[in-house]
């Protein structure tokens, strides 16, 4: 018991100990010391420097949608989410969603692809052409997502995706058929800006669990059947509103559905029609 209690105490003792040598410790030693067990790099110490100017966030589904950051507390806020990355060996598989150019001066950039979403487990998310890096989700919701200056409709990916299943649904019940289906999301031009790679990747994973005939178009699609084209026609906050388009190459036949989803008693209701609906 006496035993026991010593061991306790030491540990307190020790616990203690570190806290105070820790508050004692100048800062570049405790940077040094972070560094060490892998709790920071020095890789961004530039941004710390105030060398850099502004960094462009570029995203690369929507050449349109770009923002430049110049604010030198968010700036800031950057260096302290990339200094707390781990250097890794290899890269994500996904496509990066942004492209991160920061300006040090008039000739010098250093630019980085991002995938957002992702953290930890699924390989590096921010990489150059000679570094990778796994990086903090902070970066989506404390960068990002404060540039953003649209409102995009409550819980829009789950709208969105399910809204497209549903009408996949409806399209085989109505034609019976088991033709090869690819879904095309490029020309979807309005909502592109806010596909992430990470949420089609659940999306294909749905698919694939369902269906043993429809696939997500990446690339070449003449190799399907029929091409399902999704076009978001408006989207609120609360309201979204797309038409889905099937177009059978064999039969050249095209097969419309017009969707429109309300946030109604805190819940969706997702509407598939054949024939434009009221307040389309």
């Amino acid at each position: 018991m006496f035993k026991g209690t010593n061991r306790i105490n030491r540990s307190i003792i020790l616990a203690v100990i570190l806290i105070f040598s820790l508050c004692f410790t100048g800062c570049s030693k405790l940077d040094s010391m972070k560094v060490k067990l892998g709790l920071k790099n020095n890789d961004f110490e530039y941004i710390k420097q105030n060398k850099i100017e502004k960094i462009v966030i570029q995203n690369t589904r929507d050449q349109g949608y770009r923002f430049v950051v110049t604010d030198k507390k968010a700036i800031q806020e950057l260096y302290e989410i990339l200094s707390s990355a781990k250097e890794v060996k290899e890269k994500s598989t996904l496509k990066p969603d942004y492209v991160f150019e920061m300006h040090e001066g008039h000739n010098k950039v250093h630019k980085f692809n991002y995938v957002a979403g992702l953290d930890k487990s699924n390989g590096g998310n921010l990489y150059s052409d000679d570094k990778i890096y796994i990086v903090s989700k902070r970066i989506d919701n404390d960068i990002i997502k404060n540039f953003w200056n649209i409102r995009i409709p409550k819980d829009f990916t789950d709208i969105y995706y399910n809204s497209i299943l549903k009408t996949l649904n409806e399209y085989l019940k109505d034609t019976k058929s088991n033709k090869s289906i690819g879904i095309n999301l490029d020309e979807d031009i309005d909502i592109a800006k806010f596909i992430l790679s990470t949420d089609l990747e659940d999306f294909k994973g749905k698919l694939k669990d369902k269906y043993t005939n429809a696939n997500l178009v990446e690339g070449d699609n003449s190799k399907y059947n029929v091409l399902m084209t999704v076009k978001t026609q408006g989207y609120k906050r609360l309201l979204y509103k797309s038409t889905i388009t099937f177009y059978d190459r064999t039969e050249k036949s095209e097969t419309k559905y017009y969707i429109k989803a309300e946030y109604v008693n805190r819940s969706w209701d997702i509407g598939v029609y054949n024939s434009k609906p009221d307040g389309f």
